[in-house]
């Protein structure tokens, strides 16, 4: 493992392992150790500059809001993660620009094609998501990477279901903050009847009346 990849040597990011370690269950918290490393050989393979404490944080607390202790009854999960990062970070003296970063990085981690835009960090956290769960960059990463990453943090053998079960423990109280998101096929996996938020029949179903067109609005359509 490159030393550019390692896990910050930091009291603050020992702090995090702490914390992170006793509040979720070992198949998050090898999930998300696994999501830093992951995300930070990303960032070495790519060149890309950052501060590892920053990655480390969004990386161990992008999953926290599925915990009891820190999900809201109805914000999104990624929103309850970011929002107990930043109270963790603030409360140990971290600048405000690199709470928010943290947080952002958090919140839009299962939001496709968003993150690789923006500030290293923020991509990143995504990076090691989507390579820990969905394997979408499995073969950018060597056999070896791989297996010191597992080896390092244990990838349960039945983890593709069990991370599911954990994404539905965490949501299943509040359906509707998945409108929108990929968290809908989470609760559609798990519950047969259930039936996701439409886009357009939210649009259809507003309060705005359509109105006729007027005679000479140049607009093609008549009234």
């Amino acid at each position: 493992m490159p030393a550019e990849a390692a896990i910050p040597d930091s009291a603050l990011a020992r702090a995090i392992t702490a914390f992170v370690r006793d509040t979720e269950t070992a198949l998050l918290f090898n999930h998300s150790s696994r999501v830093y490393q992951f995300g930070a050989l990303a960032g070495h393979r790519r060149g890309l500059r950052y501060d590892r404490e920053l990655l480390y944080a969004g990386a161990m607390f992008h999953d926290l809001g599925l915990m009891p202790g820190h999900s809201s009854a109805g914000e999104r999960f990624e929103v309850d993660g970011a929002d107990a990062a930043r109270d963790f970070l603030k409360a140990h003296g971290v600048p405000e620009a690199d709470v928010y970063t943290v947080w952002t990085a958090i919140a839009l981690h299962t939001t496709p094609g968003i993150p690789v835009h923006m500030h290293p960090v923020v991509a990143l956290v995504t990076a090691g998501v989507e390579m820990d769960v969905l394997g979408l960059t499995y073969d950018a990463y060597s056999d070896a990477e791989r297996a010191a990453v597992v080896a390092a943090f244990p990838r349960e053998p039945d983890f593709k279901e069990g991370i599911i079960q954990a994404f539905y423990e965490g949501i299943r109280h509040k359906p509707a903050t998945t409108f929108g998101n990929v968290k809908a096929d989470v609760i559609a996996d798990k519950e047969p009847g259930f039936r996701k938020g439409n886009f357009c029949s939210v649009i259809r179903a507003s309060r705005w009346p359509d109105s006729a067109h007027a005679p000479d609005c140049g607009c093609g359509h008549q009234g």
